[in-house]
């Protein structure tokens, strides 16, 4: 199943951006779910993740600046960025936190931070 993330655009550096992804309803609960980003040139990274019970867990660069949420009734996802860094320019994906070879990917969107 891709997932497709939307909420990206241009800001500029210090500004705040709201990424949504909304995940088909099967079994969304049960699964902890994670923001990826893929810059020019560079692997795909592990952003921020959140479990069933919501607990969360972030890549250093992002700690205090976003805030991954999850509302399981409308099995969305959400990240919360602010403070945002011309090196927070990337596409950015959802997806579970848990990959396997089989998993797909999505479009994902552009955040674009300008200095």
């Amino acid at each position: 199943v891709q997932l497709q993330a939307s909420g990206g655009g241009l800001v500029q550096a210090g500004g705040s951006l709201r990424l949504s992804c909304v995940a088909p309803p099967d079994h969304f609960s049960i699964y902890a779910w994670a923001w990826y980003r893929q810059a020019p040139g560079k692997q795909r990274e592990l952003v921020a993740g959140i479990g069933r019970g919501g607990e969360t867990t972030y890549r250093d660069p992002v700690k205090g600046r976003f805030t991954i949420s999850r509302d399981d009734p409308r099995n969305a996802v959400y990240l919360q960025m602010n403070l945002l860094k011309p090196e927070d320019t990337a596409v950015y994906f959802c997806n579970r936190f848990i990959l396997t070879p089989s998993t797909s990917w999505g479009q994902g969107t552009q955040v674009t931070v300008s200095s």
